[in-house]
């Protein structure tokens, strides 16, 4: 049985960051203790102490302005650009993804996202099965979640449905098919990968792991409405480009890939943040 440290020098773990001193800190602490290869902080020109917070923990933490491809390619608002500045800054062959505001991270969270990349050279992309703490209580997906993320997901690419968690921030990606993929660069950018990695390798490449309750900063309904605007138009964005996808078990292409999503997508689409090409189109290798 492959022991965590036999594959944790490959991992790079990468944090984007925007004003989160309270948390950062004991994030990058938890995530040291695991001693993988790396760990980068993406700092999105935080206004707060949340780049010296990260460094005295342990991360090597860099301005998003500085990260390749570098000052020549000007930086996009949203949470996915600094994921897809991190890939490239990332040396290790599994990429974990940590979000910022993650209060308690479990026990393992790096080694148990990692494992089934190293384990089985087919898996791509390991999402996160874990209930939402909130209040004292336990739930299953955020909001934006379970009210946008999963419906449309259920319409519109069956095969993906049982996804427990498309949008959780916790996820490890092989870096070699990162380096292939698009990047919404706002709060899409975690359905978009989904979709994208399906459709390049089909959707057994991604696999699930079980990670506990999660807790995090909860966020009010101001911030998440736009947020549901940017995801719903990347699933939908998607649907458009991946109808294929758009299957039951059987190979029966559903109703819903036959709608007219036209006006919608045309619609939403107006909220989309902008979108990275692949890394590989900059040389990033």
């Amino acid at each position: 049985m492959m022991q965590a440290t036999d594959f944790m020098h490959r991992v790079s773990v990468v944090i984007p960051a925007l004003d989160e001193e309270n948390t950062v800190g004991q994030v990058v602490a938890a995530i040291a203790a695991e001693q993988p290869g790396e760990i980068i902080v993406i700092d999105a020109d935080s206004s707060d102490a949340t780049a010296h917070r990260a460094k005295i923990a342990g991360a090597k933490v860099i301005n998003w302005q500085d990260a390749a491809p570098g000052r020549g390619v000007p930086t996009q608002p949203g949470k996915g650009e600094s994921l897809w500045r991190g890939v490239a800054e990332a040396r290790g062959d599994y990429v974990v993804f940590v979000d910022a505001d993650l209060v308690e991270p479990p026990a393992e969270l790096v080694s148990r996202l990692a494992r089934p990349l190293a384990e089985d050279s087919t898996k791509q992309l390991v999402k996160p099965i874990y209930r939402r703490g909130y209040q004292g209580a336990d739930s299953g997906g955020g909001r934006v979640t379970e009210l946008t993320a999963k419906p449309l997901l259920r319409l519109l690419f069956p095969h993906l449905a049982h996804i427990a968690q498309p949008l959780g921030g916790e996820y490890a990606i092989r870096r070699s098919a990162a380096l292939t993929l698009p990047f919404v660069g706002g709060f899409g950018v975690e359905a978009g990968l989904l979709i994208d990695i399906a459709g390049a390798y089909g959707a057994a490449a991604i696999t699930q792991v079980e990670l506990g309750t999660r807790h995090h900063r909860n966020k009010p309904l101001a911030e998440l409405a736009p947020m549901a605007d940017v995801v719903a138009a990347t699933i939908l964005g998607r649907a458009e480009q991946y109808p294929c996808l758009g299957s039951d078990e059987l190979g029966r292409t559903t109703e819903a890939t036959h709608l007219k999503l036209n006006g919608a997508i045309s619609a939403l689409t107006q909220t989309q943040s902008l979108e990275r090409p692949s890394l590989s189109d900059y040389g990033v290798c």
